[in-house]
């Protein structure tokens, strides 16, 4: 079948505007916000409503043309990267909030709805939706519940799958399913936690019910700056041993406290070898409680300086620096690449210790700024893509990284997802067995392989490859790593 005959069969069956094919028109879908790779599709299918949704798949399941579905493309993973001869599926006109249910703390809104804008029509009812990523602005909340986002936030209130009753999604054959309820809880296997983080492998979502939480008394934001990233280190694991789980608990090190202060002026100590964000809330008398409790633990971790913000102006204005980290790197490097992985925290000052190792091996600066209060780690390597092979260099620096993460007993994602970013390090977190079945729950929802096929779950052959060139260049194993 002819890329013409797909298109013309779209555009025969939806409206003009909704299936676009020229090239200039498909530039903006070629890549996620993993911007090294790009691809344009043969085409894009931006539905309405849910009857033409229905119609695109049907289409492309008769014709076996393969469906990337898309939120906002804020996703930093190549999930939502194209397929030449494949069509993304932009869900950004199913973009309402359906209804919020304030007796039951609970919103539906279809997936298009960017994450902010769910708290934001909340708050009048004194409620919010805790899940907060960086990207939270502009990402879509089916993109989150892809994904299985987090953000500063997760320590506490979890991660999307936490933050979730029910979700609506049509198989790539058009059957419509609901899974989860309106209830707390349902009988049979826990589908709804199967798809989340399933990163559009199994279904499209058409509308999500997400748990909303009463807007905390009050919430106070401890910044405490330390001399060295062990101290740091230990002062996380000092913190959840203490009995406190904050809110948020962040670490910057130097290189990207420095950044963030150029790009906007935060007033962090520009001297500290790293900063903990972290934040408690709740009942305001817990919340003072709390603050000083966090305090005399830093204190005696060793922090060299430590700040409390005592108004909301003071605590955003913390946090402001930490939301625009990731854009604060455009000062120092053309390029970064955003690492996302997961450690148990007892290793936090090892691995950050032995990535600065690896960055000095490979002669390529990295920036670390991330949730450490649950060991998820941002490492952000800055390069050129305009110097030759320093993309690949890249690259290889970071499945160093990721392979370091599992070699700890941690794992390669945390919240960005496999999407083709992570697809070779899955071979070393997984074995057959493991990825066998994961091949089998993916062909029982989706039998001819056309939802988002080549992300997330590397095929056999391709782990053989990937281990066999791997050893060949001594990559693994990593007898470095013995000692963690």
């Amino acid at each position: 079948m002819s890329d013409k005959t797909i298109i013309s069969r779209l555009r025969g069956q939806l409206p003009a505007e909704c299936v676009l094919f020229d090239p200039e028109d498909l530039r903006p879908y070629e890549c996620d916000a993993l911007s090294a790779y790009r691809q344009l599709p043969m085409a894009v299918v931006i539905p309405a409503t849910e009857q033409q949704l229905r119609t695109t798949l049907a289409l492309c399941t008769e014709h076996r043309v393969p469906v990337v579905a898309r939120g906002s493309g804020t996703g930093l993973s190549g999930g939502a990267m194209p397929l030449a001869d494949g069509v993304i599926l932009s869900l950004a006109k199913f973009n309402r909030i359906i209804a919020i249910d304030r007796d039951n703390r609970v919103a539906r809104v279809q997936p298009g709805v960017t994450n902010l804008a769910i708290s934001r029509a909340a708050e009048p009812y004194g409620l919010y939706y805790a899940p907060d990523p960086s990207s939270q602005i502009a990402c879509s909340i089916g993109g989150n519940v892809a994904e299985n986002a987090g953000g500063v936030h997760c320590l506490k209130y979890g991660l999307t799958t936490h933050n979730i009753q029910s979700l609506e999604l049509l198989t790539i054959d058009g059957e419509q399913l609901t899974l989860g309820s309106q209830a707390l809880d349902a009988p049979g296997f826990d589908l709804l936690a199967l798809l989340t983080g399933s990163e559009g492998l199994l279904g499209v979502i058409t509308e999500i019910t997400v748990k909303l939480l009463p807007c905390p008394q009050a919430a106070q934001v401890v910044l405490a700056a330390f001399d060295s990233v062990d101290a740091a280190g230990a002062a996380v694991t000092a913190t959840i041993a203490s009995g406190i789980i904050p809110a948020g608990l962040e670490l910057l090190d130097n290189p990207a406290i420095r950044a963030v202060d150029k790009f906007m002026s935060t007033g962090y100590p520009t001297d500290a070898a790293a900063i903990l964000l972290c934040e408690l809330d709740g009942d305001a008398d817990d919340v003072v409680a709390q603050v000083e409790q966090v305090s005399s633990v830093f204190h005696e971790a060793g922090c060299s300086s430590l700040q409390v913000s005592h108004n909301e102006a003071e605590r955003m204005r913390f946090w402001a620096g930490r939301k625009a980290a990731f854009p604060a790197m455009g000062r120092l490097s053309p390029d970064y690449y955003c690492m996302d992985g997961t450690i148990p925290r007892k290793h936090l000052a090892q691995v950050l210790n032995e990535i600065e190792r690896l960055s000095q091996e490979y002669n390529l600066p990295i920036c670390n700024v991330f949730h450490a209060g649950d060991g998820n780690l941002h490492p952000l390597i800055l390069y050129d893509a305009n110097k030759p092979g320093e993309l690949e260099r890249t690259e290889e620096l970071g499945g160093k990284i990721l392979e370091l993460c599992v070699a700890v007993g941690g794992t390669i994602t945390g919240e960005h997802g496999v999407g083709l970013e992570k697809i070779n390090q899955m071979c070393v977190q997984f074995n057959n067995a493991e990825l066998q079945q994961f091949h089998a729950v993916k062909a029982a929802f989706d039998p001819h392989g056309l939802l988002n096929p080549g992300k997330a779950i590397p095929t056999l052959h391709r782990c053989a490859e990937f281990g066999a060139m791997h050893v060949h260049h001594g990559q693994l194993p990593h007898p470095e790593l013995e000692r963690f």
